[in-house]
């Protein structure tokens, strides 16, 4: 597409606009999904609550998500009067920005990734530690006591999970050898005998295990949702937002969870690979199994949601620096171990 448009634009103009039509078919179909997932997670609590969820907008309830985005955009925005204006404005436009561009470097598929870049584990890494700032930016811009707190949780929270995330992402470098995450899903496949990923590897499936957990705790989901406790913080840094300002946080944290979906997959359950290393199962668009992994980790977040209760926040820290630290710090020494023995023949 990119030698496409230089051959009738120039070079500048037509990489310009192949890269603007690729973010767009990223993006515009993202925020889709957005709204889907929404609807998803509000019928897949409704469904283990013994409710019908949305129902009324719409052919079984699908354009709820579209309503309510079109009622929070009539409304209208307020702004405190002792707030920091320009961060207050700026906090869910930077939340709702990173959940977006760390797409960037996500594979849909064969020879289907917008930048494939070497460091793209790097930059994924870097891109989901980002997403703390909008919500430490809006608790403190508020100028209100229960956002402050819940901006020092977020900040705590990013800490203490993206440690243990850092371990487990090591493990996952050692065995692929490469930071690639196109060169990641290509080392899952066949891993184990005729199973594609890694996390059909007994070595590396506690790690997948610990990085899902940490994946909620990152994105603030529950059991981890202690930066919008209603019961101690009223709503958390959210509390003095309104209109498409608190809808971009909405977006923001769903694109995470997305986000965080996707990371699993493409890490531990071979990405856009089928499960099975077998031929007729390669006719299936490399994109279907991946959107249907997603899915299926996504499920698993709102499961999780609807059925564990809140953490208290002494547990949510013990559990990350007590429990999982030391467990993928060991695990790193394991594997490699296990690699030199294996691969490089340390005893030899």
């Amino acid at each position: 597409m990119t030698a496409w448009f230089q051959s009738w634009a120039g070079y500048g103009v037509g990489w310009l606009l192949a890269t603007l039509i690729l973010v767009l078919m990223i993006a515009l179909p993202l925020m889709l999904a957005v709204a889907m997932i929404i609807y998803a997670d509000r019928k897949i609590w409704a469904a283990m609550a013994l409710r019908r969820g949305p129902n009324v907008v719409g052919p079984f309830g699908l354009l709820q998500s579209f309503a309510d985005g079109l009622k929070v955009y009539l409304k209208e925005t307020i702004i405190p009067s002792a707030a920091n204006r320009g961060l207050f404005l700026i906090a869910p436009i930077l939340t709702f920005t990173v959940a977006l561009v760390g797409w960037a470097v996500v594979p849909f598929g064969p020879n289907m990734v917008l930048a494939d870049i070497n460091v793209g584990m790097l930059y994924l890494l870097a891109i989901s530690s980002l997403g703390v700032y909008g919500v430490i930016i809006a608790g403190w811009a508020s100028n209100s006591k229960y956002p402050f707190y819940s901006a020092l949780r977020a900040a705590a929270q990013m800490v203490s999970y993206e440690v243990s995330v850092g371990f487990v992402i090591i493990t996952v470098i050692l065995y692929a050898d490469t930071f690639n995450l196109s060169g990641i899903i290509a080392a899952q496949r066949h891993h184990i005998w005729i199973l594609n990923g890694f996390g059909f590897n007994p070595l590396l499936f506690p790690m997948s295990i610990i990085f899902l957990i940490s994946a909620m705790a990152e994105t603030a989901r529950a059991p981890f949702d202690l930066t919008e406790a209603e019961s101690e913080l009223v709503a958390g840094y959210q509390t003095e937002y309104s209109s498409m300002s608190f809808a971009l946080f909405w977006l923001g944290e769903y694109g995470n969870v997305l986000l965080m979906c996707g990371m699993t997959a493409v890490l531990f359950w071979g990405g856009w690979l089928p499960p099975i290393d077998w031929a007729p199962l390669y006719y299936v668009p490399g994109i279907i199994w991946f959107f249907i992994k997603i899915f299926l980790f996504f499920f698993v977040f709102s499961w999780v949601k609807a059925t564990v209760p809140r953490f208290r926040y002494d547990q949510l820290m013990r559990l990350g620096w007590k429990i999982f630290l030391p467990f993928s710090l060991i695990w790193v020494f394991l594997v490699s171990g296990w690699l030199m023995i294996t691969r490089y023949g340390a005893l030899g």
